[in-house]
């Protein structure tokens, strides 16, 4: 087999493979372009989700008209001259594989000026210039990208829906945006709004933008500095969570990146503060001497390597855990006004900010760009929900559970309807042998005994166990009914967020969730399932969200897992919580007719034994 050369029209092709995955990826590397241009203004105009039509426009420095063929050849770049300037790369593209790769499966127009007389005119298809002419451009760039992957159909059998396409570009523009909030961002999708920000340089503002003000509301400003890092950002309280680590964003030099063991060792810094499976809402900006950081990892970009990798993470750990131990996290609850006849929203106005007083500036903007502090203004609503109380001290469902049992539909468990000297041993009490309790320990821990020695009881894990396995069966058996809301629930969604609720709204109305739009990203819920559980209601919804969003479906099953075990913690004896006699042997004996009596929903021990020759043995009875 003789060797040959590939031709350029084919190694393009393949280049592109790489570098253009999806419609998202084109608008990032014009978008960079247009930011590495210099520009103050980029616009993003989207036709069916990229796959007709991605056109760019900027206010940038432009291409001079000897240059705007070159553009377009592999490897044609005007960053890197030498091998040093690959070790000190300070801009967003480099590689002068993007442009090239991008003519090569479409059909691309662009036209181009400095601002000068000189204004050049491109037209591109399928790699080759079809036509170059003077332009009547304005100062900037506009490139138009059409029919993406008509001359590679295989590609387009990859693609997904116009809804999960879009998301990936709206979710791509976030992350920019948060990047450089000096910037002025605006896009479209057919001709519709999308996005857009104020480009002030306040990071908090972009937040609001694309969390919602609320969320805004709980950002935690951070700031330190190192001999060799600069680590400033956002990052919310703990209560503020999200069961999908893509609300991390982590930003180096500027650029944004995916780092698992940056976001792992935020999570890190958060450490018990954190639920299970939940993670954080995080803007992170790392400034750093380009030569520490390799980004000429993957041909996207997106991935880079750090030569000081270990003090890097340190010095994360150590700012968000410093930045919590200054503050009380104790969560305030939110108050609801009474509903109006009549509500008229408002929109927040980022071209006219508002000027305050500003507090010590935390974004990562220049000194130019610093601007006038324009928090978000939420309405203050008080709360009409009912507080749910229950008996602490007994380990089995109480009356009030049992009520609510019955509101929601669902039937009480024999284990709750029958004395524990008379339940029908659906378990083997042998896993778990009869244990007396002789007291407690600091309230928390349940001291037993019996002839094979000493126990200890997490006394909160125990009781978790026991209402876990209750709810679990509560909300397993609902009936197909909705619940009507005296007074509806109004969430905020990010435009991601909001794309997948338009996307999935059959799914959602078949498991009886009826999202109403209301405004910009705004969601009234008038009825829910009757099996929500009472006070969890909307981390059940956005658990729903997230989960649609990861998985494209909703799975009624895994979300009553999750309210089960939310529900069980939230309702166990917590430490410190002095017992008597006879409730810690019935929550002993409640413990042993569970199904599994050794772990806690989150899998923490739950007993602790000590053998009667280890303690003679520790007291030297035995040698």
């Amino acid at each position: 087999m003789s060797i040959i050369q590939m031709s350029e029209a084919l190694a393009n092709k393949i280049a592109a493979g790489e570098v253009v995955e999806r419609p998202a990826s084109v608008v990032k590397e014009l978008v960079e372009n247009s930011i590495d241009a210099n520009s103050t203004w980029i616009k993003v105009d989207i036709v069916e989700a990229g796959l007709q039509q991605i056109k760019i426009t900027d206010n940038g420095d432009g291409i001079s008209e000897q240059d705007a063929t070159k553009a377009f050849l592999r490897h044609a770049t005007s960053k890197i001259k030498n091998e040093t300037d690959l070790f000190h790369v300070k801009t967003l593209g480099f590689r002068g594989e993007a442009l090239a790769s991008i003519a090569s499966v479409s059909r691309l127009t662009v036209k181009t000026s400095q601002g000068d007389a000189a204004s050049t005119f491109l037209s591109i298809e399928g790699g080759k210039v079809l036509e170059k002419k003077k332009s009547d451009a304005r100062k900037g760039t506009e490139i138009t990208v059409e029919d993406l992957f008509f001359n590679t159909p295989a590609r387009l059998k990859y693609m997904k829906s116009i809804h999960t396409e879009l998301g990936h570009i709206t979710d791509l523009l976030n992350r920019l945006a948060l990047s450089h909030p000096e910037i002025r961002f605006e896009a479209t999708h057919n001709g519709k709004g999308l996005f857009k920000t104020a480009g002030t340089g306040d990071v908090l503002q972009v937040i609001s933008q694309i969390y919602g003000m609320n969320i805004a509301k709980k950002m935690l400003p951070l700031k330190h500095e190192t001999l060799d890092f600069s680590i400033e950002g956002y990052i919310a309280k703990p209560e503020v969570t999200r069961a999908s680590r893509a609300y991390v964003s982590t930003i180096i030099n500027g650029r944004y990146i995916r780092s698992i063991a940056l976001t792992q060792a935020i999570i890190r810094a958060y450490h018990t503060l954190l639920p299970i499976g939940r993670s954080p809402i995080v803007v992170l900006s790392i400034k750093m001497d380009p030569i520490l950081v390799d980004v000429n990892v993957h041909p996207t970009k997106l991935e880079v390597r750090f030569s000081k990798d270990r003090e890097l993470y340190a010095a994360i750990e150590e700012t968000i855990k410093q930045k919590f131990r200054e503050i009380t996290l104790i969560p305030e609850m939110e108050r609801k006004a009474k509903p109006k006849e009549k509500s008229i929203q408002h929109a927040m106005n980022f071209d006219n900010p508002i000027v305050e007083k500003k507090p010590e500036s935390t974004g990562w903007q220049s000194e130019k760009q610093k601007v006038n502090y324009n928090p978000p203004v939420q309405e203050i609503r008080e709360s009409a929900a009912p507080s749910v109380e229950y008996n602490e001290k007994f380990a089995t469902p109480t009356h009030e559970d049992e009520a609510e049992a019955e509101q929601n539909g669902s039937s009480i468990p024999d284990v709750v309807e029958t004395p524990v000297e008379e339940r029908a041993t659906v378990v083997d009490r042998q896993r778990v042998p009869t244990m007396y309790p002789i007291g407690q320990l600091q309230g928390t821990y349940i001291l037993a005994q019996n002839e094979n020695g000493l126990y200890m009881i997490d006394q909160h894990a125990a009781q978790e166990r026991i209402k876990y396995e209750f709810f679990r069966e509560k909300l397993g058996k609902p009936f197909n009914e909705s619940q009507e809301l005296l007074l509806p629930m109004t969430f905020e969604f990010s435009k991601r967020e909001a794309i997948f609720i338009e996307q999935y709204k059959e799914s959602f109305e078949k498991v009886g969730l009826f999202f109403e739009a209301f405004g910009n990203q705004t969601y009234v819920i008038r009825s829910h399932p009757n099996w929500f559980p009472k006070g969890f209601e909307e981390e059940v919804i956005r658990e729903m969200v997230e989960q649609i969003m990861n998985e494209e479906k909703v799975n009624v099953e895994s979300i009553r897992e999750e309210a089960a075990i939310l529900m069980s913690c939230k309702r166990s004896i917590k430490a410190n919580h002095y017992l008597k006699q006879e409730e810690m042997f019935r929550l002993l004996e409640d413990l042993r007719t569970t199904t599994d009596p050794f772990t806690c929903p989150h899998g923490r021990p739950i007993i602790v034994h000590f053998s009667t020759y280890e303690l003679e043995k520790m007291f030297k009875r035995v040698m």
